[in-house]
């Protein structure tokens, strides 16, 4: 299999193992989105509290994403990954034993959610730009599209493990199964080859002549200084604040406008699942002959336009084929842009270019704030269309706007 083009990359053995902790971490992550939201409403019978839950999570990122990528570039990737992952694990843990206990209240978990938000604002960065360093420039794009490829096998898989534990066994042994995940990651992790890149973030001995402050400032002006990082990160933002909530008012659609229920969401769901798998195989099948900036502005281009489509698809068949090219969109568009970032920013920079990268979890909670409003004044469809309509257009915008964006490969 390693002989494949598509599997390249993992006949390096720090990224096989980074590649196999990825495995383990999407899994525990993914089976957390079901039982996470299955455990507070158990508790509090309340459906604002499940927006809550969600919402809350957004604030670390917020606050600490920019002291993550810089501490990614400063110290030991490899220790700031293991110890985020093992972080991680120990909540999973502790919220089991809660449980099984019958001593778990509401506030543990809004707890437990602020605990694993602020370990996965310090994994994030880390981890990507771990990647970077573990395969050469060439098999960057091969590496993040293997990347895309297993936390979409995870995204279809987890979430059914998880309800399947449920139902058997209650939430507790899902969450006991979340923290074997994540300490198998911690294990795949800790074998990782001690590199010189690896261990020193920004080369040692200039690493911590300057202030966490100042370092972080720079990350800002190597982001906008940089017209390639710059682009990624405009197209990401962009497509964070006005496409990707669409998914936000899915209820809303499948029960009220296509009339198929939960069933039916739950089919429009893995028809995006299975646009973004077959993306993720062709991203890291092409690799690094992809002409990378017009796949980018263009991806999300046809992302917001079939969103408009699909908006005002009265047929659940359409809609269905339409989130398969949904899924499409959204890893190219998604799984390029991190390649983009990683290949403009030398090694120095790319923790914190990639904290930045991943500061577009803020701006989704945003735009699913602004989709949920737009909702209630205009309806489902025309505020999902506006939005998506706006997306596009921004994508035109950045092509007139930065002409040499679109020769980015």
């Amino acid at each position: 299999m390693l002989r494949l083009r598509v599997f390249e990359a993992l006949g390096r053995r720090n990224f096989r193992l980074l590649w196999l902790g990825q495995a383990s971490t999407g899994m525990g992550t993914w089976m957390d989105q079901v039982s996470r939201g299955w455990l507070i409403y158990e508790l509090t019978d309340s459906a604002l509290q499940l927006g809550l839950v969600r919402v809350i999570q957004a604030l670390p990122f917020l606050l600490l994403s920019p002291v993550a990528g810089s501490a990614a570039d400063r110290y030991s990737r490899k220790a700031q990954v293991v110890a985020a992952q093992f972080a991680v694990g120990l909540v999973y843990a502790a919220i089991a034993l809660l449980i099984f206990s019958g001593r778990i209240e509401p506030w543990h978990v809004y707890v437990a959610a602020v605990f694993m938000a602020v370990a996965e604002a310090f994994l994030q960065p880390a981890r990507i730009a771990l990647v970077a360093d573990a395969v050469p420039p060439e098999n960057l794009t091969n590496a993040i599209g293997l990347n895309a490829v297993v936390f979409n096998v995870a995204r279809s898989t987890g979430p059914a493990l998880a309800g399947m534990l449920i139902a058997m066994f209650g939430t507790a042994a899902s969450y006991s199964v979340q923290a074997a995940f994540l300490f198998l990651a911690t294990v795949w992790t800790v074998q990782l080859s001690a590199t010189e890149r690896s261990l020193a973030g920004t080369g040692g001995r200039f690493a911590h002549a300057e202030s966490f402050g100042r370092s972080i400032v720079e990350g800002w002006k190597f982001s906008w200084r940089n017209e390639a990082v710059r682009t990624g990160l405009l197209i990401v933002m962009f497509a964070s604040l006005f496409v990707v909530p669409f998914t936000t008012l899915l209820p809303v659609f499948a029960r009220d406008l296509l009339e198929v229920g939960a069933t039916g969401q739950g089919l429009l769901l893995t028809a995006m699942g299975v646009g973004a798998l077959l993306s993720a195989f062709l991203i890291a099948s092409t690799g690094d002959r992809l002409p990378r900036g017009l796949l980018m502005l263009g991806g999300v281009a046809l992302y917001g336009l079939t969103v408009v489509m699909f908006a005002v698809s009265s047929s659940f068949h359409l809609s269905m084929a339409l989130m398969v090219i949904v899924g499409l969109c959204h890893v190219s568009s998604h799984a390029l842009v991190q390649t983009v970032i990683q290949s403009y920013s030398p090694s120095e920079f790319r923790g914190r270019t990639t904290a930045i990268f991943h500061m577009n979890q803020v701006v989704m909670v945003t735009g699913s704030a602004l989709v949920g409003a737009l909702a209630t004044l205009w309806g489902a469809p025309w505020a999902v269309a506006s939005m998506g309509l706006a997306g596009s257009l921004a994508m035109i915008g950045i092509y007139v706007a930065l002409p040499r964006a679109r020769h980015i490969r």
